[in-house]
């Protein structure tokens, strides 16, 4: 069985079981292309098998504008870190609004990735017994730690994320020896930060091993 039909329906069935009162809040965690995206959208996958109403956003809808994520140099580790994801938007307006006490109501994303538009888009309201599940980097550091009921850390070492990840953004970042250069100036020294500070394999509820 690959991690999808076992590991995942664990950790979706143990989901579909929680009963909270407000929409469960799940962070799916992990270095830069450790699989963040393809984990969540299994266990949504997963969860919809189960009857369980579920909402998938990612981090890339979250992110600063560009003159902001690259106010430190375009391959700066801490500017990375520190500067490229809108933490205090993805907290005000889905993880505390879809929390205990919460109004239900939430935003999909505040920025166009690829335009670098914000965006102003009608908010949409979840139901109580919804899933939802944000896969993006970082997601464990203060103070975004104190909003999420459950966590799953994808557990991917750097040589195997940085292979798939200069594979997949070559064309993006200009090349595969840029791509390469990126991940590990910027991207995985970034990465390497955040492991080091938070321990977020440690921290998380579940673990997934995305080795293979």
């Amino acid at each position: 069985m690959t991690f999808e039909d076992a590991r995942v329906l664990d950790i979706a069935e143990t989901l579909a079981c929680t009963d909270l009162g407000h929409p469960v809040r799940v962070a799916v965690d992990g270095i830069t292309a450790s699989g963040k995206s393809t984990v969540a959208a299994a266990i949504t996958r997963a969860l919809g098998r189960l009857d369980r109403q579920s909402i998938h956003l990612t981090m890339d809808g979250f992110h600063h504008p560009r003159a902001h994520r690259h106010r430190q140099g375009r391959m700066s580790a801490e500017g990375y870190y520190w500067d490229a994801y809108d933490f205090d938007s993805l907290i005000s307006r889905v993880l505390v609004p879809l929390g205990p006490g919460g109004s239900g109501s939430y935003c999909e994303g505040v920025i166009d990735l690829q335009s670098d538009r914000r965006l102003d888009t009608e908010p949409r309201h979840a139901p109580k017994n919804a899933v939802l599940v944000v896969d993006g980097t970082f997601l464990q550091r203060p103070p975004l730690d104190a909003h999420w009921d459950t966590t799953v850390f994808v557990d991917t070492d750097f040589d195997t994320a940085r292979e798939r990840g200069t594979q997949r953004d070559s064309k993006l970042l200009g090349g595969r020896e840029r791509a390469t250069e990126a991940f590990h100036l910027r991207y995985h020294a970034a990465s390497r930060i955040y492991v080091d500070t938070v321990n977020p394999k440690a921290l998380a509820t579940f673990v997934i091993d995305n080795n293979r």
